[in-house]
């Protein structure tokens, strides 16, 4: 009997990992890409009441629109600027007391990760551009640490902002949402979305940017990304 036993045990565990080494080698990402190549996301990747009802359904070949903002430094920085580099987006407002303060200590950590790396960038955008001035940005920047030639804090019109945040960046409510009120405290960004962004301008992953251990995904992914691309 105990012998019986000791066999049906050796089957079950025998079988268990056998299962287990099935699981991993057809349904680990390793096996889905075996070259850790990130997923290109397009409008119809993403939750449809985060997209403008007037791309929600591209599949395919999304990219992020031509820019052109100013920066904590009073500096124009445009769609140009970050030519051929890879970098993550965030939005924010500078008298946020709640999630923005979590996020921008994310983005510290990422900043580190990747010092003096002339090949990423950071670009965080204001939701509230009547109280975010330069002036009030650079004061924020500076609070934080940031590196004014890595880390872009940057200012616009509301219009333009919120447009890039809802067709480039596929971050916010779009505007035919039925909760969303066309000018009133729902027609405000407060999002805790980072974007990961390739230097062919394509969204390459979205995280949780109050998590650490999604920032660390994001994190490795940067890596991922560098070495698709072959950046040192």
């Amino acid at each position: 009997m105990r012998n019986r036993l000791i066999i049906v045990s050796t089957i079950i565990v025998t079988g268990m990992l056998i299962a287990g080494f099935i699981n991993k080698y057809y349904f680990s990402d390793d096996y889905r890409n075996p070259n850790n190549k990130l997923k290109v996301i397009n409008p119809s990747d993403v939750n449809t009441a985060l997209v403008d009802s007037s791309i929600a359904h591209v599949s395919d070949g999304h990219t992020i629109g031509d820019f052109s903002f100013t920066n904590q430094l009073g500096n124009t920085i445009t769609n140009e600027d970050t030519r051929g580099k890879i970098y993550v987006t965030n939005f924010f407002f500078t008298t946020c007391g709640s999630i923005c303060p979590k996020m921008t200590k994310q983005l510290q950590r990422v900043q580190t990760e990747f010092k003096n790396d002339s090949t990423f960038k950071i670009l965080s955008h204001t939701v509230n551009p009547k109280i975010d001035t330069v002036e009030v940005m650079k004061a924020y920047a500076d609070r934080f640490q940031a590196d004014h030639e890595q880390w872009w804090f940057l200012t616009g019109s509301k219009e333009d902002l919120y447009l890039m945040a809802r067709k480039s960046y596929l971050v916010v409510p779009d505007e035919n949402d039925p909760n969303f009120k066309h000018g009133d405290e729902s027609d405000f960004i407060h999002t805790e979305n980072f974007v990961l962004v390739d230097p062919d301008r394509r969204i390459r992953g979205m995280y949780d940017g109050t998590n650490p251990d999604e920032v660390s995904e994001l994190i490795k992914d940067i890596y991922d990304l560098k070495k698709e691309y072959k950046f040192k």
